[in-house]
């Protein structure tokens, strides 16, 4: 499964390298953000239980946000927290002039609401961008904070093609809230021909062959197999899934990673997307500073 696997002239795309550049020029633009308004940035991480996978997640994104000199609020709640307790401190965190960005970790405990939750929050401090707001002025074209993910796919994908991506045709699998809709929109809005496959499509090997740019997100290790790739394409793995391979457990894609060597480029499972994630987290709040305090975010 490894990079050694793979034919020499495909190009892997190095997720973990362009996050750290990120988050180096974020750390940058936070301190000029400082000496223009006196603040920094402020981001509130809600966790609601235990769950392991999730306590990881938001202890990552705490010493990011503060490796970036950001404010970095953590709010631990108990597994048993209420519906009414939960949106009231999401209410408390809307108004607070120190927060510029609300994330409640997902899932919640399945006595919680989570879409309800998610629209609580306002839309300026979305960080997460899953408001149906900010779903809204993405897809209409107007500003907005967008999914980590999807931001993080484009950034790659700008880098790997020289920035300009009109005219290429993107096909996507997978549907989700937070990853294939939103991802279609942005590559519309850099003038791609964007075709969306899902579990009901018909003939998705065919239409994965005729694709420039090739992002899968469904989590099925190996679902997209060699064949179904077209010569010269690039294609993003966002799928994360753990399988045993002899008798030990790896972290893999939704590509059959060695059988994509016919590709132009290629993000790796783990170390593409992955690293991503909470470097645009921090560039989410970034920009929501920004705008609340009607600044440049350069």
């Amino acid at each position: 499964m490894g990079m050694d696997r793979i034919a020499a002239g495909t190009a892997i795309i190095d997720g973990k390298r362009f996050a750290a550049g990120l988050l180096e020029d974020i750390k940058l633009r936070v301190e000029r953000a400082r000496q223009k308004t006196g603040k920094v940035p402020g981001l509130a991480v809600v966790l609601v239980g235990t769950d392991p996978a999730s306590a990881v997640y938001v202890g990552a994104k705490h010493r990011q946000t503060v490796a970036a000199g950001m404010h970095s609020f953590k709010y631990e709640l108990a597994t048993d927290t209420g519906q009414a307790e939960l949106m009231a401190l999401i209410g408390r965190l809307n108004v607070d002039p120190d927060v510029h960005g609300i994330l409640v970790q997902l899932p919640l405990p399945a006595h919680l609401d989570a879409a309800a939750v998610i629209q609580e929050i306002n839309p300026d401090k979305d960080v997460d961008g899953f408001h149906i707001s900010n779903a809204g002025r993405l897809s209409t074209g107007q500003p907005a904070l967008v999914p980590c993910t999807p931001l993080g796919c484009l950034m790659l994908l700008k880098d790997r093609l020289g920035q300009s991506l009109s005219g290429l045709h993107a096909v996507i699998i997978g549907k989700s809230n937070i990853v294939g809709k939103p991802m279609a929109q942005l590559l519309l809005a850099e003038n791609c021909t964007v075709t969306i496959a899902h579990s009901r499509t018909r003939n998705t090997p065919e239409l994965c062959r005729t694709a420039d740019i090739l992002v899968v997100a469904v989590g099925r290790p190996g679902l997209v197999r060699g064949d179904w790739i077209k010569p010269g394409a690039v294609v993003i793995d966002v799928g994360i899934n753990r399988i045993e391979v002899d008798g030990k457990s790896c972290i893999v894609g939704d590509v059959a990673f060695e059988e994509a060597g016919h590709a132009a480029a290629i993000t790796p499972v783990p170390g593409g997307v992955g690293p991503m994630t909470i470097a645009c987290l921090l560039s989410n709040t970034l920009t929501a500073f920004c705008r609340l305090n009607t600044i440049s975010a350069d």
